[in-house]
């Protein structure tokens, strides 16, 4: 029934001197409600997206200006059911899997697929939907929209592909730094010890960057997700008191990626060196405990040696590998580390702000 129709109706149920005046105020009612609804298609239609309504049982009855001129279709030839037919046919059964289970749950939807453009070629497009509810919590229609991500997902594919290939690149380079070390330390043999060392932290710095860098689904590690615990572990487990139960991680955890991986990942390889040679891990019965815990917006990281030699004060003078440490949390995660030489072993605390290390 139209707004007129509904404005002579209830025209007719006045009488007397107030009729011309009720009919009057109803067809004024009646063109504010028409005028309103023009500018809203007109704004619709200057949207940059595909913007698109249906019933509540999922029937398609509009579409605005931006998805004909993007389809090229008649106006009209999708409603209903039909829309489907304009993704790629790869992509049309996960689009309807995802589309009835909204429906049905009322969730909102959200999918990315590639919608058939005028042109005859596929792009891929995001697409949104929310339900709109009446007084009583009910949905009364969905409302989504259509945008057109293609170049923008092009360019993200060409940037991992070129992110992984500049990993490949930096992997290949430590292997060459790796060899190098041992081709020199060959002609100095008195540098042997030394050349050993370096090579060491080479390969810590290679863990932390294969273990952090971006992976295909066949590179990518066995492990959930980049973080602290599970780049600890996979540092830890070259050492055979980790397989044996003498080197142990506990506590929470939170994502790590390239920024912070790698001075992480030398830390605690100083340290697991250091307790291999002389401390807690150069015992039979030594031990190494990790713990890992939030405090606020910091993360806090507990070494604690138990086991090995008595541990008389801390070493004279201060090594290398003592400035790499405080470089490496200090300098470049603006954190600190606090050591305390106990007789049984060495308690040492590293203090990062947990943003610091993922970008």
């Amino acid at each position: 029934m139209s707004v007129a129709d509904k404005d002579a109706m209830s025209g007719s149920l006045w009488v007397g001197e107030n009729s011309e005046t009720a009919k009057g105020t109803h067809r004024g009612a009646a063109e504010a409600l028409r005028e309103s609804s023009a500018r809203f298609d007109v704004l619709l239609d200057l949207m940059p997206q595909m913007v698109w309504s249906t019933l509540p049982g999922g029937f398609h009855d509009y579409y605005n200006r931006r998805w004909y001129e993007f389809t090229g279709v008649p106006e009209g030839s999708t409603d209903g059911e039909a829309w489907n037919g304009m993704f790629h046919p790869d992509d049309q059964e996960r689009a309807w899997d995802r589309w009835r289970h909204c429906l049905a749950t009322g969730e909102p939807y959200e999918i990315e697929y590639r919608l058939r453009h005028r042109s005859g070629d596929y792009r891929w497009v995001l697409g949104r939907a929310s339900p709109v509810r009446d007084d009583a919590g009910q949905i009364s229609r969905w409302i989504g929209t259509c945008t057109d991500i293609h170049d923008a997902k092009l360019d993200a594919e060409q940037n991992v592909i070129l992110s992984r290939e500049l990993s490949h690149r930096i992997k290949n380079i430590f292997a060459v730094v790796n060899g190098l070390i041992g081709q020199s330390a060959r002609s100095y043999p008195e540098a042997k010890p030394f050349a050993v060392l370096l090579q060491q932290r080479v390969a810590a710095l290679g863990q932390a960057h294969e273990f952090v860098r971006p992976h295909s689904e066949e590179s990518r590690p066995d492990v959930p997700e980049a973080s602290v615990q599970t780049l600890l572990a996979r540092l830890f487990s070259a050492y055979p008191a980790f397989a044996e139960g003498r080197f142990t991680l506990s506590g929470e955890d939170t994502p790590i990626d390239d920024r912070g991986a790698t001075p992480i990942a030398l830390v605690f390889h100083e340290l697991a060196t250091n307790a291999a040679k002389y401390g807690a891990l150069s015992a039979a019965d030594g031990r190494v405990a990790v713990n890992v815990v939030r405090n606020g917006e910091d993360l806090v990281i507990d070494w604690l040696e138990d086991g090995g030699p008595r541990v008389d004060g801390p070493p004279q003078g201060r090594g290398f590998g003592s400035r790499l440490v405080e470089m490496s949390i200090g300098g470049q995660l603006g954190g600190a580390i606090d050591e305390d030489w106990r007789p049984e072993g060495l308690h040492a605390r590293v203090t990062v702000a947990a943003s610091r290390l993922i970008r």
